[in-house]
């Protein structure tokens, strides 16, 4: 995905994650704290990537780092932003953030690798594996116009997205679904048969 439409990405998820209240630091934080979070981090992820727009300005950081772990490597995992949530709580330079900003900040990084799964070559959510986690709705080849119309879109269901509400109401499971999953459930943890 490119940096136009990780910045997009990044703004629907800021919009979203604060009218749909994911945590008490977004439902009573201030809109520019939360939204400047979430871009500032947005493209991050890709500093280990020497010609991207953040390795390219930030060459000394992203040249090790694209050297060490390669493009869509550790920068793009759970162990990263598990990585960054620590680092931000230890309170090196307690008052700096202001939380509902650190709130936005994880936001608009989760935001970069969700897009990123999005594209046909996924991201390695449990980085060390190699295992691409990837639902392909953009396709591989550079056409940009894909992108920006679901990036938009996106933005355009989170601006009218109701404050308070959740992203969908019920999630409606089929009863054959129900059964099977307890046949599986039964036979993980207790042992049966299916």
């Amino acid at each position: 995905m490119t940096a136009e439409g990780h910045l997009i990405f990044a703004l629907a998820s800021t919009i979203l994650a604060k009218k749909m209240e994911l945590s008490p630091a977004l439902a009573q934080g201030d809109w520019w704290h939360i939204i400047a979070g979430g871009l500032l981090t947005s493209l991050l992820p890709d500093i280990d990537h020497p010609q991207s727009v953040l390795g390219q300005r930030l060459r000394w950081i992203s040249l090790p780092i694209a050297r060490i772990f390669g493009h869509r490597g550790f920068t793009h995992s759970l162990l990263a932003i598990i990585g960054g949530i620590l680092l931000f709580t230890l309170q090196i330079t307690p008052g700096i953030v202001p939380l509902d900003a650190f709130h936005g900040m994880i936001v608009g990084y989760l935001s970069h690798i969700v897009a990123d799964m999005l594209t046909p070559a996924g991201v390695p959510l449990l980085w060390p594996f190699r295992w691409h986690f990837r639902i392909p709705i953009l396709p591989a080849q550079k056409g940009q116009q894909l992108e920006r119309l679901l990036c938009v879109a996106i933005l355009v269901f989170a601006v009218q997205h109701p404050q308070g509400a959740p992203l969908c109401e019920k999630v409606v499971i089929p009863d054959a679904m129900q059964v099977l999953w307890h046949k599986v459930r039964g036979c993980l943890f207790a042992g049966e048969r299916i």
